[in-house]
């Protein structure tokens, strides 16, 4: 496995990163750990270092549903307008008369499965030049801010019509939460974070967490890490779904793992066989996911994964529909947060990964060409 450290070292010495950790494993356990680098200043990447996995949360929202969808009390085809109140309000922007945003009623229902899936409609503003525009002209919090308030953005096309990256999964956090009864932070502990182990993911990072967490770095414009604040909103209106959760890459190893065990860990069920199926599953039809161009440089680069490759979205995770060379089989999920933290699992091959950083701009192309090779080390050993 020396391999694997030697990749890390070099991620570190060629400054794609100032400090990595990753983890590789199958549904049977961990096969290698390692770190390389810092976390912060002076403190060295270990392989329980706490990360802000922001988009990596969205997963985990996903299987909230999921598991209310395998107990009949969440329908995936319900319009969220019949679980949530007030949505049935939101508009689809088609743009703008000078200043004045022009706003209509949606062609077609939103329904859980769009949101899960994002072909709702919803796209944050960093993927879409009318929503930044909307945003201050109307004066509209991010939903960074996990203002309840801030969910209240337009649409920029008509659900189920195709597929963009957005705040769909924050809604379905809040579906959860009406269906369910009791707050998300609380739902996932009880139902995902205790069952699996998973003892340093919270959606608050204090005390003992605290003390292991990495530091943000941004690259500059000569190419270098400045430090750089970002993170999740401590004790919200509401813990958004879409990025409110901290972690590390042996919990979510844990969490991949459920998987590629078909629902279950260690002997604790969280998902039905038959959930898991539905939920990797392609759940979007013949539409697919696209190049997405950025409009905000600094916070990402453009993000064009296998672009090759044919990709759809099962209930949480993109999926590719063809074997990827070298790497990744057909069916296989993954994702990634803001920050690189990226991870993916394989069900054809039992194979699962994750590599962790806490950067800027995401897809930054230095730091996706470590992933690469990490992955093709994966598969090269598997």
């Amino acid at each position: 496995m020396r391999a694997f450290d030697d990749i890390l070292s070099r991620a570190v010495a060629s400054n794609a990163a100032p400090g990595v950790a990753a983890m590789t494993g199958n549904a049977a356990g961990v096969k290698w750990h390692g770190a390389a680098g810092e976390r912060a200043p002076g403190q060295a990447m270990t392989e329980d270092t706490v990360f802000r996995i922001f988009s990596m949360t969205k997963a985990i929202g996903a299987t909230a549903a999921m598991i209310l969808v395998d107990r009949g009390k969440l329908d995936l085809n319900a319009p969220v307008a019949s679980i949530l109140p007030g949505f049935e309000h939101v508009q689809v922007l088609e743009g703008f008369d000078g200043d004045t945003p022009r706003l209509r009623k949606p062609r077609t229902q939103a329904t859980l499965r769009h949101l899960a899936t994002h072909t709702s409609g919803f796209v944050y503003e960093f993927w879409n030049r009318d929503i930044p525009r909307w945003m201050a002209q109307t004066g509209h919090p991010t939903i960074i801010s996990s203002l309840k308030s801030s969910l209240n953005y337009p649409l920029a096309f008509d659900p189920g019509t195709r597929w963009d990256y957005g705040i769909g999964i924050d809604w379905l956090g809040r579906a959860v939460e009406a269906v369910d009864g009791r707050r998300i932070d609380q739902f996932c502990q009880e139902e995902i974070f205790g069952p699996l182990g998973m003892s340093s993911t919270a959606f608050e990072c204090e005390g003992l967490l605290a003390a292991r967490l990495g530091t943000v770095s941004a690259r500059n414009e000569q190419g270098e890490f400045v430090p750089f604040e970002l993170a999740p909103v401590p004790h919200p209106e509401f813990y958004a779904m879409g990025h409110a959760l901290y972690s590390t890459a042996g919990d979510y190893m844990r969490f991949m793992r459920l998987f590629l065990n078909r629902g279950q860990l260690d002997g604790r069920r969280v998902l039905s066989e038959p959930g898991v199926q539905t939920m990797l599953a392609n759940q979007i039809g013949d539409l697919r996911i696209e190049k997405m161009t950025t409009v905000a440089p600094p916070i990402s680069a453009d993000v064009d994964l296998f672009p090759y490759t044919p990709k759809t979205h099962s209930i949480g995770f993109m999926r590719v529909e063809q074997d990827v060379p070298g790497m990744r089989s057909a069916g296989a999920q993954g994702w990634a947060g803001v920050l690189n933290t990226h991870y993916w699992f394989d069900p054809a091959q039992d194979v699962a990964g994750v590599i962790m950083t806490q950067t800027l701009p995401f897809a930054d192309p230095q730091f996706m060409a470590v992933y690469q090779e990490f992955e093709r080390a994966v598969y090269a050993r598997a």
